[in-house]
């Protein structure tokens, strides 16, 4: 792991941007002496970790006391994308303007960006539980699709918080069975890219006996701040 800039923010938080090989990421660490429990943050369907909602997320975390690390998903952020990609990418932008079925060509998009996520995120855990500045255990916050196949094959993850509104894969849903972290699941009521039944049928996949579902009325994006502070409360009963 190579750290590649840092910055002390305003609530003492330090900032660092890192590369990890061909993959970049962005730690965020609590002004603290101990080491601090970790929670990996992704944004929904491969979105770049350099969002504005996530970057406010992992700063709000971080001030909570824990390490929060982000990386970018292969063909998302900076980092390059294939002819295929961008051919899939319009594919599903015309579909969803068109107001026409799009579940396949999520599925053709979504499903090999996990397999593509999974090892990095595993390889860039193993690097941040390296640091001295970070202990346990390990938390997973955001992206529901990746979340589901880390937690399935990552013993170290302690808990689990996902965010309803991106599409899962059909073999995710098939994985959630296997999920047995404690989990808290995000579901805006009105989103209009994520049908209702299909996050309520997932949330009952899941093989967590302590699981939780929060819903919220509005749409996508409309996620009300204080589940963040939810959230937060969440992890603190798992991760410290």
């Amino acid at each position: 792991m190579h750290f590649t800039s840092a910055q002390r923010l305003d609530d003492g938080t330090l900032e660092r941007e890192f590369t990890l090989g061909e993959t970049p990421g962005t730690l965020w660490t609590p002004e603290s002496a101990a080491p601090a429990p970790l929670i990996l943050m992704a944004h929904n369907n491969g979105l770049p970790k350099a969002a504005a909602r996530l970057v406010a997320r992992a700063r709000h975390t971080a001030a909570y006391g824990y390490a929060v690390a982000s990386i970018d998903a292969p063909g998302c952020g900076d980092r390059p994308r294939s002819a295929a990609d961008e051919q899939v990418r319009a594919n599903l932008r015309r579909a969803m303007q068109a107001g026409e079925p799009a579940d396949d060509i999520f599925e053709s998009f979504i499903g090999p960006l996990v397999e593509k996520a999974v090892p990095e995120w595993r390889s860039t855990l193993d690097a941040l539980l390296a640091l001295p500045e970070i202990g346990g255990p390990v938390g997973y916050s955001g992206w529901t699709a990746v979340g589901i196949r880390l937690a399935a094959v990552e013993p170290r993850i302690a808990a689990a918080g996902f965010f309803a509104g991106g599409y899962v894969p059909r073999a995710q849903r098939e994985e959630a069975r296997q999920i047995t972290v404690p989990l808290l699941l995000l579901l805006q009521w009105d989103d209009e890219g994520n049908p209702r039944q299909r996050a309520l049928d997932l949330f009952d996949a899941f093989g967590s006996k302590e699981k939780t579902l929060h819903a919220n009325m509005g749409g996508h994006t409309g996620t009300p701040w204080f589940e963040l502070e939810d959230g937060e409360r969440f992890f603190d009963r798992h991760l410290k």
